[in-house]
């Protein structure tokens, strides 16, 4: 084998025993996405997370309706979420446009048109919890947790609920997107 070619194999697999370090054991992830799953629904909700190889993957069926995403590698935010299923195919849709190179406004938008088209289905009304916090290096558990809740009533507006449109303090709920298929309570607890 000529050097170039040996070169660029061990570059090939050095690339890729970084790449595989950088993704957390099946065990952690699961551990971790679990924690933005309410507790009553935690032991047969599903988690989908990441292979070895840093596909998106399910780690883990579930018996419930809840789905749990683990922490996405690669990045130095920890934040893992969990939603109703009635969601998934909302969530998938939005992860198929993101690997596809659109940014936040594009999903935002495409998705927008396909459920007012009806081609996305978007339920009446679904949860959501978002978990996050930073993680110890030390220990690999996670430290200042913080739980944010999204309630997805799809094109709500401030009339129809009775809530502000703009954000409130901590522990106040407010309606974030009214009018439109992503409009959503957001309760933000206030930090410890």
């Amino acid at each position: 084998m000529n050097t170039p070619k040996l070169t660029t194999l061990f570059l090939i697999l050095f690339i890729g025993i970084i790449n595989a370090q950088d993704i957390p054991s099946k065990e952690w992830q699961i551990n971790t996405a679990l924690m933005a799953v309410p507790t009553d629904f935690r032991d047969g909700a599903k988690v989908y997370g990441y292979d070895q190889k840093g596909n998106f993957v399910t780690l883990k069926e579930g018996t419930n309706d809840y789905i749990a995403l683990a922490d996405t590698p690669g990045d130095d935010k920890f934040s893992t979420a969990a939603y109703h299923k009635s969601l998934d195919e909302f969530m998938a849709r939005g992860r198929q446009l993101r690997k596809e190179g659109k940014d936040g406004n594009q999903i935002f938008d495409i998705r927008e048109q396909e459920v007012r088209e009806g081609r996305l289905t978007m339920p009446d009304k679904a949860t959501l919890c978002v978990f996050t916090g930073t993680i110890n290096e030390t220990t690999k558990e996670i430290d200042n947790p913080y739980v944010r809740y999204v309630f997805y009533i799809p094109f709500a507006t401030g009339e129809s609920t009775g809530l502000p449109t703009t954000p409130t303090p901590p522990g106040h709920a407010w309606l974030m997107n009214p009018g439109t298929h992503r409009a959503h309570i957001m309760i933000t607890p206030p930090q410890q």
